[in-house]
């Protein structure tokens, strides 16, 4: 395989029509992957069948145990062949051209260790839903050094070199969905590259498109994702990271303004919403502490 023979690691879990629709962009990339590996964490005869129907050279599915997004993640990372992995979930579908930008971001000097791009609406949509997990921002920025990791990147659209991936030691298995974190396994992975002296390329090319979601799931998103949040800082600050507190700060600043406008609107939607994520981090910072006591599959790169 050539230097940047990409391998695309897609997690699913009892998705079977969703796996098939990103499949489907999948085939339609203008860059082939070298190989996709789909992790199933609910496998079904129609999902075994979408992967075998792709018309994609070396797909290859693998059923693992509901061990919750970050497991799933890392058993791609182990099983790629390729030196790049690119990692999506099943209701994503990427752009044509998506694979092609991830390539020339990383290979356009200076290197980044990983890059990141936007994640859009997909589709027209449905009556009654609302957009999740959006990043819009269309201008190209290079990242690095001790920041706001949340603000780089989002899981389900996210490339590094396998090597580099394996050397961190990949996702954290006590975050991330199906976990007990809930979330916020992509913005610690981030960190741990910034704290590497990493830079994170932000690629405004690369496009990630994701479904719509009711407004149930978008409310529950807003407090697994802060919970996600408080729970990464926890980790870090059982490893006596103090940094971490200005993590937290800046997340809860993100919704304090909201949550007055809210309140002074009596807009009771846009309370729920960022009242939910400003509530959440503090007892996801309590697990965080609490399951620090147990190993991680991660390991953090340079000073804490």
């Amino acid at each position: 395989m050539n230097a940047l023979a990409i391998t695309v690691g897609v997690a699913t879990c009892a998705r079977p029509e969703s796996l098939a629709r990103c499949l489907r962009a999948l085939e339609a990339q203008t860059v082939a992957p070298a190989e996709v590996v789909v992790v199933d964490q609910a496998p079904t005869e129609d999902a075994r069948a979408a992967a075998g129907a792709a018309g994609l050279g070396g797909v290859r599915y693998l059923e693992q145990a509901r061990l919750g997004l970050s497991a799933s993640r890392n058993l791609a990372l182990s099983s790629a062949r390729g030196s790049v992995l690119a990692v999506t979930d099943d209701d994503c579908a990427p752009d044509p051209d998506w694979l092609a930008e991830v390539g020339a971001a990383l290979a356009r000097e200076p290197r980044p260790g990983a890059v990141t791009g936007p994640i859009l609406p997909l589709g027209d949509p449905p009556p009654g839903s609302f957009p999740v997990s959006l990043r819009e921002s269309d201008v190209a920025v290079d990242h690095s050094g001790r920041m706001q990791p949340w603000g780089v990147g989002s899981g389900a659209n996210f490339t590094a070199s396998v090597v580099l991936l394996r050397c961190c030691g990949g996702w954290d298995e006590r975050l991330g969905a199906g976990s007990g974190g809930q979330a916020a396994e992509d913005a610690d992975l981030i960190y741990r590259l910034l704290l590497g002296g990493h830079t994170v390329r932000y690629e405004p090319a690369a496009v990630m498109r994701h479904e719509w979601q009711t407004r149930e799931r978008r409310l529950a998103t807003r407090w697994s994702y802060g919970y996600g949040i408080g729970a990464m800082c926890g980790l870090w600050l059982a490893r006596r990271n103090a940094h971490a507190l200005q993590l937290l700060a800046g997340y809860a600043r993100l919704h304090v303004r909201p949550v007055a406008g809210a309140l002074r609107h009596r807009d009771r939607g846009r309370l729920a919403e960022h009242g939910r994520a400003l509530a959440s981090p503090v007892p996801g910072v309590l697990h965080g502490l609490r399951a620090s006591r147990k190993p991680s599959l991660s390991t953090p790169l340079g000073p804490p």
